[in-house]
């Protein structure tokens, strides 16, 4: 099996890259330097040439404020990007996996978590090209692939809340972090161990994955310092007071029943895995 893995420098094709060598995969990973995946023909020359068998897109366009006014890349990369995969996919029989967001949805659900059959309603431009991607990808009808929608990814890197938080606490011991922003901490540990069973197992379609239970920023925060043993005073505050450019959902945590029966694998909770990847 040929692993393509596009998107190598962010945290999760980095933690792709990794696994896959680690057991000594046929593996490729291009950053996107090697491979813009909003460019068709650069798509094409790739599959051409190395002919995958799996293809794993962490490519993303994933700063969420900036896409408000920066919205065209981000469709680029997070719409066109994954049609042209799609597409490449499907002219060289090749397995899509790609990765989406609980930020297609718009947090108004109040009878539960978000399921995989709920209607998405993004408030934001980068849930908007996200959801672009999920269907475009569906337009050009791969024959094989998995959408997995994640949330508030962390891993080696510092693009994710775990590095941001560690930066405001070394300058300030006074934190503010938002209680009405609700989701789910995900390690890239998880999506990678659940992705790769999922493609073992021949799985096809749209699914959840994220680790279980849910959290607000400020109970992320508090678990983040506490595993650390870090000493910071930490007010609870709303969202609404950083005046952020994109609005985000207040309660986007979604369930990801339907993946771990399919899989058989039992998912670790959001503060289990958090103290197993931090206590490291």
């Amino acid at each position: 099996m040929r692993y393509l893995i596009l998107g190598k420098n962010g945290q999760l094709g980095n933690a792709f890259l990794k696994e896959l060598k680690n057991h000594k995969k046929d593996c490729l990973a291009l950053s996107h330097k090697d491979c813009d995946i909003s460019d068709l023909n650069s798509v094409l020359k790739v599959f051409e040439s190395y002919k995958p068998d799996i293809v794993i897109n962490c490519a993303a366009y994933n700063l969420v404020d900036k896409a408000e006014t920066d919205y065209w890349n981000a469709y680029e990369t997070n719409g066109l990007g994954v049609r042209n995969l799609a597409f490449a996919c499907k002219k060289y029989n090749s397995y899509l996996i790609t990765y989406s967001t609980d930020y297609v949805f718009d947090g108004t659900k109040e009878n539960g978590l978000y399921i995989e059959e709920d209607t998405p309603d993004p408030l934001n431009e980068y849930g908007k090209s996200k959801l672009t991607g999920e269907k475009w990808l569906l337009e050009e009808n791969p024959e094989k692939y998995l959408i997995f929608r994640t949330s508030w990814v962390y891993g080696e890197g510092k693009q994710n809340f775990i590095h941001k938080l560690m930066q405001w606490a070394k300058d300030s011991d006074y934190l503010k972090i938002a209680y009405d922003e609700i989701s789910v901490p995900t390690s890239t540990r998880t999506i990678v161990e659940v992705s790769l069973k999922a493609v073992d197992q021949g799985l096809n379609g749209l699914y959840h994955l994220t680790n279980t239970g849910y959290a607000s920023r400020y109970e992320w925060a508090k678990k983040i310092l506490q595993i650390k043993g870090i000493k910071k005073f930490i007010h609870p505050v709303s969202k609404n007071i950083f005046n952020l450019p994109a609005k985000r959902p207040e309660f986007s945590a979604m369930d990801n029943g339907k993946i771990c029966r399919e899989t058989e694998i039992e998912i670790k909770s959001w503060d289990e895995e958090l103290e197993l990847v931090l206590g490291k």
